[in-house]
């Protein structure tokens, strides 16, 4: 090999070894898990877009932007932010709501939020909604409060919702959640 080879070899090596370690520092920042030096991490956190799976044709979408500060660890209340959602039928009509976040709970990759809703074209505006996902990268799932014979008379306190019992479409789901670390204080001897 001459040295033009043997320099452009290591070129192309050190070329190679950026771009892993870069592609594994944006993989560690997107998960949650490091942050850049002198900032703090949020608390938790789920964001992202999905489809429900639904075979009758039904178009159901899902969209948060749901934020709990650092600064507010120990207080899911605090938790601020948007959800959106819009189910439109088969023979054409829909409905939709926007809403105002009030609490955020995340552990592992599952995630609660509710929220008040602040725009519709339905009778719910001012209701509180819950609305629970399951991160599982493409294959989310995803449920809701507003599920039951009484759902209609429920007043759903902050925080809660159902389990993530509906199958988002295939391909559709980017939900992300980042997983909330209280701390405890340490137990008085």
């Amino acid at each position: 090999m001459n040295r033009l080879t043997q320099r452009r070899t290591k070129i192309a090596a050190l070329g190679a070894a950026l771009l892993v370690t870069a592609g594994a520092a944006g993989t560690a920042l997107a998960s949650g898990d490091a942050v850049p030096a002198g900032q703090a991490r949020e608390a938790a956190a789920l964001t992202g877009t999905a489809k429900l799976y639904r075979p009758a044709g039904d178009d159901i979408t899902f969209t948060f932007d749901a934020h709990l500060a650092a600064k507010d660890n120990m207080d899911p209340e605090q938790a601020s932010g948007t959800f959106s959602f819009r189910h439109a039928f088969p023979d054409g009509t829909s409905g939709w709501a926007k809403g105002k976040v009030d609490c955020l709970l995340t552990g592992g990759k599952v995630a609660v939020v509710t929220g008040i809703i602040t725009e519709t074209d339905q009778a719910n505006k001012g209701k509180r909604v819950g609305i629970s996902v399951h991160d599982q990268g493409k294959n989310d799932r995803l449920g809701y409060s507003w599920i039951g014979r009484d759902a209609e008379k429920q007043n759903l306190p902050k925080c809660m919702s159902s389990a993530p019992f509906e199958k988002v479409k295939a391909g559709t789901g980017d939900f992300k959640v980042l997983p909330w670390q209280p701390v405890y204080e340490s137990a008085r001897g």
